[in-house]
């Protein structure tokens, strides 16, 4: 199994303008996750420690405590995937 299928649960579209994608991690791996993508993606804001703005190869993106991240204005659900399981690895 790779990186992405251990620790993320699905992608779905989300609502509005432009394409954005809501990515929710495993309940159990959170956590974990997490970690992982906080130590590589280049952090531009913090909110209290619940929302992250982070940064990644080129890719912005947010992070919540809840394991939620969402991806605004991406070109396809494979270039997620893709940044996903580097910085999971």
């Amino acid at each position: 199994m790779s990186p992405f299928e251990d620790y993320v649960e699905r992608i779905e579209g989300a609502c509005g303008e432009g394409t954005n994608l809501v990515v929710t991690l495993k309940p159990g791996k959170k956590d974990q996750a997490m970690a992982k993508i906080l130590r590589k993606a280049q952090l531009t804001k913090s909110f209290s420690g619940i929302v992250y703005q982070l940064c990644f190869k080129e890719v912005s993106f947010r992070l919540y405590s809840s394991g939620r991240l969402i991806f605004r204005d991406v070109g396809s659900k494979e270039e997620i995937r893709n940044v996903l399981t580097i910085l999971l690895l």
